[in-house]
């Protein structure tokens, strides 16, 4: 059955009390609890939006790690804004941030140390060189929780943009959190605010967990992405909301040769009760960096506003990798350029060292159960000459135009697939099937999926 808009009211709300449900009151959900506790305030942090805490948060969080082998431990930052530089967690550690505590990321370039660029990037997003690290961070980590009661990361990011856009900088821009060779790592009911760069970067990593999270960036802000898996397998995102300049959730696994030798797909990703507004780009993408393989990606129950597609896939020659076994369900749309939009040209490359005889593969595309409201183009799919795109399923899809609507509405070139009671009929590509069909969305659910999380004693008293 098709969905009508007026679900739209209906998502929200079951979002929103989602998240009610596990903000406030005497608990949280966590992967884990911790024996420890202590504040921010004990390691001389101030909260008063001007002096520098990066060396607090860094005490704080070494003094912490000897609680490891005994329970964890949990920092709180207490009511208050708290200016920081980029600091590292330990495992076993949960970082718990008050509802009225803000932590505000330092425009002191000297507090931002420089990292090494990403292997399987082969240099920096911004610049050839290396790259600022970010604000939260760790590598090679187990068991670590950045969480709260809607306590709020405001990386500052204006200075940055100003920055990059002036082609002023040398290094790529940091991100706002960003885990490395990591596991079981959960960022949870929390509001992060007008990040540099990406917001949300877990990279090699595996078992991670994106849920109640509040995103906010202005829609002009350059390469603000939501949330980025990257070479990551077993991800769970659910019940979010992100305004971004950028793509909302963006999935990813490396840039061209560099990613096609690092070898490390992004696999086994749960995406549910995602609220998107982004209107330069899309709800969800796939690439344009998928040179280690994307594959075993659902979502489902994604509402998307004012939004530039609803889902892209952005590939070129020299990619290599693939997309496949992607499968999508249950999507709102209201105010879009695209529904559906897939690009065989996205043609950025890290240098000139790239092989423009590595074709990515793409295929098992799968799209259902979906309605769009203002819609100007109903899908732009653009495979690759010699390298269709195969195995595209689009079903029980409605999408009603805008007033001033594109006379072409299916643009497609390079592709192989079906389409089953969808309005309006798409191009001779996508035949429709006949008897009608549903797109495939898996039954049996991720491991992932299954995790149940315990209830763990909201701190008490811990703002002195």
């Amino acid at each position: 059955m098709i969905m009508r808009l007026p679900v739209l009211l209906a998502l929200l709300l079951l979002l929103l009390s989602s998240l009610l449900s596990v903000r406030g009151g005497e608990s949280y959900a966590a992967i884990s609890c911790r024996k420890h506790t202590k504040s921010l305030v004990d390691f001389g942090g101030v909260g008063d939006g001007k002096t520098s805490n990066t060396e607090a948060f860094r005490r704080a969080i070494a003094n912490l790690s000897g609680y490891a082998t005994d329970g964890g431990a949990q920092l709180v930052v207490p009511a208050g804004k708290w200016l920081t530089g980029s600091f590292n967690l330990t495992s076993h550690f949960t970082l718990y941030l008050d509802g009225n505590a803000t932590i505000l990321a330092s425009q002191d370039e000297s507090e931002w140390p420089q990292v090494a660029i990403l292997l399987s990037y082969g240099r920096g997003r911004d610049a050839p060189g290396g790259r600022f690290s970010s604000l939260i961070s760790g590598t090679n980590l187990t068991d670590v929780v950045i969480t709260g009661n809607n306590g709020t990361i405001d990386g500052q990011g204006a200075y940055w943009w100003d920055k990059f856009k002036k082609e002023e900088l040398n290094l790529t821009r940091p991100y706002l959190i960003e885990f490395l060779y990591s596991d079981q790592v959960q960022i949870a009911y929390i509001t992060l605010v007008d990040s540099p760069s990406w917001f949300v970067h877990p990279i090699y990593s595996s078992d991670i967990f994106v849920q109640g999270v509040t995103i906010l960036a202005p829609i002009d802000s350059p390469n603000t992405d939501g949330i980025n898996p990257d070479s990551s397998s077993n991800v769970r995102i659910e019940d979010n909301y992100i305004v971004s300049g950028d793509d909302c959730i963006a999935i990813k696994s490396g840039w061209d040769q560099y990613g096609i030798k690092f070898g490390k797909p992004t696999e086994h990703v749960s995406i549910r009760r995602l609220t998107c507004i982004s209107p330069d780009s899309a709800a969800i993408a796939l690439g344009s960096e998928m040179s280690g393989g994307i594959q075993d990606v659902r979502a489902e129950t994604i509402v998307a506003i004012n939004t530039q597609s609803g889902v892209r896939i952005k590939t070129a020659p020299g990619r290599g990798g693939y997309v496949k076994d992607i499968f999508v369900k249950g999507m709102i749309m209201k105010t879009m350029k695209y529904a559906f939009w897939m690009t065989g040209s996205y043609n950025s490359h890290p240098d000139t060292g790239y092989d423009p005889k590595a074709l990515p593969v793409i295929q098992g595309i799968n799209y259902r159960d979906m309605v769009a409201e203002n819609v100007t183009y109903s899908a732009k799919l653009d495979g690759i000459k010699g390298d269709p795109f195969t195995g595209i399923c689009i079903s029980n899809v409605q999408i009603e135009l805008s007033k001033n609507p594109k006379k072409l509405q299916w643009n497609c070139t390079d592709i192989e697939g079906v389409t089953s009671n969808v309005t309006p009929v798409a191009c001779d590509l996508l035949p429709k099937k006949e008897p009608a069909i549903d797109c495939p969305f898996p039954t049996e659910k991720l491991p992932i999926e299954d995790v149940l999380f315990k209830m763990c004693p909201v701190p008490k008293n811990y703002a002195h």
